[in-house]
């Protein structure tokens, strides 16, 4: 229970750490300007969400072919589960939403500013 335990806390923080500097940090001015997103985004469904995937994750790792092996394993097995959700968030989320490209935001915003 213990392994669990500190697996999940070690997907939150590295989850909420990379989410936190990419929202917050790098691309801040670009979600500010999405008007359909929150100001303020209501953080306990965020770590619930982490709480969840992290659960999820540790259990199904704990039952996969990659327990208990090595730790090249465990990063093998973070990647297909990364690969997997990416497969979701950058081509199924894509495929529904217009989402407006970043650099051409960029680009306009320059040219804007430059005149």
């Amino acid at each position: 229970m213990r392994r669990h335990i500190l697996s999940v806390l070690g997907y939150i923080v590295a989850s909420f750490a990379t989410q936190a500097t990419s929202h917050f940090v790098i691309f801040r001015e670009h979600y500010a300007a999405i008007t359909h997103l929150k100001a303020e985004p209501i953080f306990a469904l965020g770590f619930a969400t982490m709480i969840i995937q992290g659960s999820v994750l540790s259990y199904v790792f704990a039952n996969s072919r990659f327990a208990g092996r090595s730790r090249m394993d465990a990063v093998r097995f973070a990647w297909l589960f990364g690969a997997f959700l990416v497969s979701y968030i950058a081509l199924g989320e894509a495929a529904k939403y217009s989402v407006p490209s970043i650099p051409a935001a960029g680009k306009r915003g320059s040219a804007l500013n430059a005149g």
